[in-house]
């Protein structure tokens, strides 16, 4: 099927990489298994797992396993985690906010 589109957030406190609910049944994605997360305000929240394929600019694509959760309060559609920043050299210059991302 054709590359989705999405907002995503670098989030380098997150182990997994994450879509936000609904995402993946407007793919047309299957489950391939369940676990369980913590985040700051929850713990043992059960989350779908998917195989993805992600594209980045300049073809780059990472396949990984990616959760289904909710991503509330937030305006994008995916956390980018270390499951696909261990692929790539991140670096952050703080002093004028910008970043670089490298496979």
């Amino acid at each position: 099927s054709p590359p989705v589109p999405a907002v995503a957030m670098i989030d380098t406190g997150a182990t997994s990489s994450v879509m936000r609910q609904g995402l993946a049944a407007q793919m047309g994605l299957h489950p391939v298994g369940v676990t369980y997360i913590n985040t700051p305000s929850s713990t043992n929240v059960a989350c779908y797992e998917y195989l993805v394929r992600l594209v980045f600019p300049n073809n780059v694509l990472v396949e990984t396993t990616v959760l289904e959760a909710p991503l509330q309060g937030q305006h994008i559609q995916c956390l980018i985690g270390r499951d696909v920043l261990a692929h790539a050299v991140l670096v952050y210059i703080g002093y004028g906010n910008l970043f670089s991302l490298s496979f």
